[in-house]
């Protein structure tokens, strides 16, 4: 089998070998087993490869670089509608060539790969979406353009869209999934907290807008001055690093708030064996995998209503629920350090996430790809 994937990922090339964001390439490993050869047709960039980044595993891979596309300003925009025929051609011939065509959503490579594959209505298709499917949700147009083309049975044929979470009055090509980080070997059931002492916090996530990491160090500060005995470490790396250092020296927070940068999956896995809570304040997720790590670990999410988070965390009975505001989310947080057990939360947040692990991750995918 010919397997084709047409992502927005940025690639690096190095020693030989095709590196990109580890969970996405983690994931696409566990396809590739099943798999003969592999097409990826995806932007490419010139630099060294980083902490977060790892290797496909596969013999036979075919990588198509595809030019980056970008709608931000008025000159991008020119420079991506003047590329489009170029990527819309490389994309054609590559689904041709395919067994299988997967493509990944959202994004403005994945949007083309929407509108190639309805030229090809007999090829086994698959498309992971891997944002916030919720219909209600605001969204960019294009986001919601890719999701229309997607759940449209007439355009879209013998595809399986994977998305976050159970929504009603789908299209029946629509099929809720999961993903994974973690196999059963790694269950643990012996860790025990003290929630009675210096309780710690982690934000693992991108430093950017979305994810609100100046929020979650907002939170803490308040928790602080609270008289809360608190500390909060942020992994992680992006634009609003110097920003956020500027605002933990500003504040006089050295002490109980660290930028740890970017990590690999080793020390985070050790971070979450021990820590109390997750802080996650997005504006937007799909499935998050922060809270779904943190928890399968026993460590308490505390996260925003969105997407499938809710049902992740049980509305409530396996995290803690907040909204995007300092005050609010303070409130909430202390209400339930002080009426809630903790213990139990933690209990029953790692039982639910052990639930998907690696293996029944493994399984399904096999499912999808063998029939």
């Amino acid at each position: 089998m010919r397997f084709l994937i047409i992502s927005h990922t940025k690639h690096k090339q190095q020693d030989n070998l095709l590196f990109a964001y580890a969970p996405y390439v983690r994931e696409m490993n566990i396809w590739l087993k099943y798999v003969d050869s592999v097409e990826i047709v995806a932007p490419k960039i010139d630099e060294t490869v980083s902490n977060i980044e790892i290797a496909y595993q596969h013999d036979k891979i075919y990588f198509n670089e595809t030019a980056s596309i970008a709608f931000t300003s008025l000159k991008k925009a020119i420079n991506s509608l003047l590329k489009l025929p170029i990527i819309f051609y490389v994309i054609f011939k590559a689904c041709k060539r395919a067994d299988h065509i997967h493509l990944r959503n959202p994004g403005n490579i994945g949007l083309l790969g929407c509108l190639v594959q309805i030229f090809f209505p007999r090829k086994v298709k698959t498309a992971k979406y891997a944002g916030n499917w919720n219909p209600k949700s605001k969204q960019p147009l294009s986001y919601k353009f890719q999701k229309w083309v997607l759940s449209n049975t007439f355009l879209t044929k013998n595809m399986q869209v994977l998305v976050y979470g159970e929504w009603e009055n789908q299209t029946k090509n629509i099929k809720s999934f999961f993903t994974a980080s973690f196999s059963k070997k790694d269950i643990i059931n012996d860790e025990v907290r003290d929630y009675d002492k210096a309780l710690s916090f982690v934000f693992i996530g991108s430093l950017v807008k979305g994810k609100r990491p100046l929020l979650a160090i907002k939170i803490v500060e308040q928790l602080k001055k609270e008289g809360k005995s608190i500390f909060l470490e942020l992994y992680g790396d992006g634009i609003l690093k110097e920003e956020l250092q500027e605002y933990i020296t500003r504040k006089k927070l050295e002490d109980i708030v660290i930028l740890k940068g970017n990590q690999k999956k080793d020390v985070i896995k050790r971070v979450l064996k021990k820590t109390h809570f997750l802080l996650l304040p997005s504006k937007s997720e799909g499935w998050p995998k922060a809270v779904a790590e943190a928890m399968f670990f026993g460590t308490i999410p505390i996260a925003t209503k969105v997407s499938c988070v809710p049902t992740m965390l049980n509305h409530g009975r396996r995290g803690i629920l907040i909204e995007s505001n300092v005050t609010s989310a303070t409130n909430s947080i202390i209400e339930h350090l002080k009426s809630n057990d903790l213990k139990v939360m933690s209990k029953l947040a790692s039982n639910w996430s052990q639930n998907y692990t690696l293996d029944t991750f493994e399984t399904e995918i096999s499912k999808l790809i063998n029939g």
